[in-house]
């Protein structure tokens, strides 16, 4: 959802590319509905750390404690911060309460990425 809604909402600002660990080869429906409430359509599947581009990344925000953790040392060349967010996926109850959970963190992320996106200071091209 982070790389989704970076994209979706700092396009001429920001590039975010997401990926994990263990992906699950698919975007949870959830997450999807969640998003598309508030207009941001996402397509694609679930990546692997691999398989990003071989870029140096200015900025690495990890958002799973996991990620924090066990970031690979290429992602490290930049900035790493961590916003720590509870994983939606593990939500139980109803669909109902389920898309609640990633309703919640999506505001959450929306909230807490793109302010400190917003702020964050961009060095300019020498």
């Amino acid at each position: 959802m982070a790389e989704a809604l970076i994209n979706g909402r700092m396009p001429d600002s920001w590039v975010a590319y997401s990926a994990g660990a263990e992906p699950k080869g698919y975007i949870h429906l959830l997450a999807l509905k969640a998003l598309n409430e508030i207009g941001i359509g996402h397509f694609g599947k679930s990546k692997n750390i691999a398989d990003l581009p071989k870029i140096v990344f200015n900025l690495v925000i990890t958002v799973c404690d996991d990620a924090a953790e066990n970031c690979p040392t290429r992602l490290s060349e930049g900035k790493r911060v961590h916003l720590g967010f509870p994983d939606p996926a593990l939500a139980e109850g109803s669909e109902a309460d389920r898309l609640d959970a990633f309703r919640s963190v999506r505001d959450d992320m929306s909230d807490k990425i793109l302010s400190f996106l917003e702020n964050y200071p961009v060095e300019s091209p020498s």
